[in-house]
């Protein structure tokens, strides 16, 4: 008996010396030069494995041309060609899928039999019908090619009356839509994005961002000198940084939120923001501006680029993090940073997904920085692309090994809780959505669970009732009739 308790404790030993390693492998696996990590319900910050890794850098002469000069935007086509604006050289600089060689540079292109050129262009973007919109900045203009720079239209500096007599129209970034709509961030344009026809017809401004002045601003305001409020912060809408478009027509834009709450809008076409912002309410980069020791403030959103399944992911230039959000708002994670190590940045400006490569333009570089998905990447990205499929039972499969990666993981807890929560299964689906910290839908399915008890056993309790509600008269009866009779016999 006693060498068999023996073997057991070395068992045991050895089995919680096994289950150990796992988790120091996966961390050894997943060094990166940046921090990864996520918040949890009380928005403390936890260190997470690594969901995307460097893979290298891209320059204009590891392409075979010179160096790019301070690029601001780039895209990636359709046929998986990647369009550089290399604002700097006055360019556009458009590499093979692989980012192996150049397939073409595009600098000059003929108007009516004239040359032209580019000026600082800014921003560029490929639409659903194989067109090149060129944010043409210091030309004030958007310029239409072919994908092979062959010239098609000009969208001009618009004239309305809803313009301010002395706005300049600088075009910064520019997107199209399903229904060939362009979508032009102007420098200063404070009012929303520009609104194009498909001829260039200007159409309005979409999707402003309202701001909002606490009680205290406007009683300050009110008592203040003229001096006074002549030195404090003007009360005028954010400019928006960047933008994208979705497969159904809805825009996502950026912009830099002073209070780092929300740095992202999704706008329908109607220019309403229905955005999600998950349980934490918050999509705006960084929840705690003192990360790690940083106290300068909010994350600076440049950039969101949509991925798919719901999922978008935005690019802060402040401190180097992309956060990547499901549909509904969730923090799925958190990687990058600001430094001289590979793989870290030193001006980032936009960020584009290349198959499942996260890819960033860093202006600092000028190089495109790539990053690859890790197994525990790639599984919250399929669990969340897995859900928003409908597909709950596979969803938990993903979720439960993103658990076996990172065991605190309050996304994956509630993924769980969710899946069994529309599989019928209130029970378990409380269990998790009580370790994944989630009072509201914890909430949904307890009152689920409860109905659920009560009517499967309504029968039994109506019984119940019944029989003690029959009782109870019947002692009422006794007791009438024993009482009666002591009255007839004087005992009363």
């Amino acid at each position: 008996m006693k060498k068999t308790g023996l073997i057991r404790i070395l068992g045991l030993l050895a089995l919680s010396l096994i289950t150990a390693f796992p988790a120091v492998t996966v961390q050894a696996e997943e060094e990166v030069p940046y921090d990864t990590y996520n918040y949890n319900y009380w928005e403390d910050i936890v260190k997470t494995p690594a969901a995307y890794t460097p893979e290298g850098s891209v320059g204009g002469i590891d392409v075979g041309t010179t160096a790019f000069k301070e690029p601001k935007d780039f895209c990636i086509s359709a046929e998986g060609e990647i369009y550089v604006a290399d604002t700097g050289n006055d360019r556009i600089v458009v590499l093979d899928s692989q980012m192996k060689k150049v397939n073409r540079i595009i600098d000059t292109f003929t108007v009516d039999g004239v040359e032209d050129r580019f000026s600082a262009p800014y921003g560029v973007c490929v639409s659903e019908n194989n067109e090149l919109f060129v944010a043409d900045s210091n030309n004030a203009r958007v310029v239409v090619l072919t994908p092979g720079g062959e010239y098609k239209r000009v969208v001009k500096e618009p004239k309305s009356e809803i313009l301010e007599d002395n706005f300049a129209f600088i075009p910064l970034k520019v997107t199209v839509d399903y229904a060939d709509r362009i979508y032009v961030i102007s420098k200063g344009a404070f009012e929303g994005i520009l609104v194009f026809e498909a001829d260039g017809t200007f159409s309005g401004y979409f999707g402003t961002i309202e701001v909002k002045i606490s009680v205290w601003e406007k009683f300050w305001r009110r008592f203040a000198s003229k001096e006074e409020r002549s030195n404090t912060q003007l009360y005028i809408p954010t400019e928006f940084t960047g933008i994208d478009v979705d497969a159904d027509g809805f825009i996502y834009a950026s912009n830099i939120d002073s209070e780092g709450i929300q740095a992202v809008r999704r706008l329908n076409p109607q220019g309403k923001d229905v955005i999600q912002k998950g349980e934490n309410g918050n999509v705006g980069g960084d929840i705690r501006i003192g990360i790690y020791g940083d106290y300068s403030g909010p994350s600076e959103i440049v950039d969101v680029v949509y991925r798919s399944k719901g999922m978008y992911s935005a690019l802060d230039r402040k401190r180097g993090r992309i956060f990547t959000y499901d549909k509904e708002g969730n923090l799925l994670y958190i990687f990058g940073g600001i430094g001289l190590q590979d793989g870290t940045f030193q001006t980032p400006v936009a960020i584009e997904q290349n198959g499942e490569e996260i890819l960033v333009l860093d202006a600092g570089r000028n190089v495109i920085m790539k990053f690859h998905e890790t197994n525990y990447g790639s599984l919250i990205n399929e669990a969340v692309g897995l859900r928003y499929d409908g597909d709950e039972k596979q969803a938990i499969d993903k979720w439960r090994e993103v658990l076996r990666l990172d065991e605190n993981n309050e996304l994956a807890n509630n993924g769980i809780g969710k899946a069994y929560l529309t599989a019928g299964d209130n029970e378990n689906a409380m269990h998790y959505f009580e370790l994944g910290m989630n009072k509201d839908y914890y909430s949904i399915a307890y009152k689920r669970y409860r109905n659920r008890i009560l009517a499967d056993n309504l029968g039994r309790i109506l019984t119940g009732l019944i029989v003690l509600i029959t009782a109870g008269l019947t002692v009422r009866r006794v007791k009438n009739r024993k009482r009666g009779k002591d009255r007839e016999e004087g005992l009363l």
